[in-house]
């Protein structure tokens, strides 16, 4: 995805490997994500546009599954669910602060929480139905919810500008996130399940350490 509204599909297997080009957004495209099984692709822009699209489609020029157009500011945080299939969620900006679930399989809006501020980046917790969430003004904090209830679980602050940034370790306990202020910080986060259980680690039997704070930082 790139500034001139398109994304370009490539195929590095090929020699030609420029396969398909996807024109739908009208401004900037700020986030890319393919579903887990490899099916589907979405797409949100600056233009407060969310598309899907389909992998199988032949065109070099195809139209998307479907547009959606509830959300109110740039969608550029977009997480597919790891526990259940056609499950996408996705972040607004400013103007919008709410993270929204939908089917990719029907179109469907499934749920909307208003998260009170701009939502930067999305990542779910491979063990458990749990998202995390992170955001920028006014407190750029990273947040923890509980799936599909959308309760505030915990709630994370260290940095001090917008968290744009989430990625989770190969084994799936550590979350690194990276913001404007030109840190990355690591938080243990996530919890295999084996782990979950010990009453000397972690409270209320939620999978989330009591105490829960940043790792380490890197600057």
């Amino acid at each position: 995805g790139s500034r001139d509204t398109n994304i370009v599909q490539h195929d590095v297997r090929v020699a030609r490997h420029n396969v398909a080009t996807l024109s739908a957004h009208g401004q900037e495209v700020c986030g890319l994500a393919w579903s887990n099984d490899g099916e589907v692709l979405a797409s949100g822009g600056n233009d407060n546009l969310l598309c899907l699209w389909d992998a199988s489609s032949s065109s070099s020029r195809p139209e998307p599954r479907f547009k959606m157009t509830d959300h109110q500011a740039a969608v550029k945080a977009l997480a597919w669910s790891p526990h259940e299939r056609h499950l996408l969620a996705t972040g607004g900006g400013t103007a919008d602060r709410c993270i929204k679930f939908w089917s990719s399989q029907t179109g469907a809006l499934l749920n909307s929480i208003d998260t009170g501020s701009q939502v930067c980046a999305l990542q779910w917790n491979p063990f458990e139905k749990e998202i995390l969430s992170s955001h920028g003004y006014a407190r750029n904090q990273i947040c923890l919810w509980k799936y599909p209830s959308m309760a505030k679980i915990k709630e994370l602050e260290g940095h001090t500008s917008r968290v744009l940034h989430l990625a989770t370790s190969p084994d799936g306990g550590t979350v690194v996130s990276a913001a404007g202020d030109e840190t990355l910080r690591f938080w243990e986060v996530f919890c295999p399940p084996s782990k979950s259980k010990s009453a000397d680690m972690y409270g209320s039997g939620s999978g989330v350490p009591s105490k829960l704070s940043w790792t380490s930082q890197i600057r």
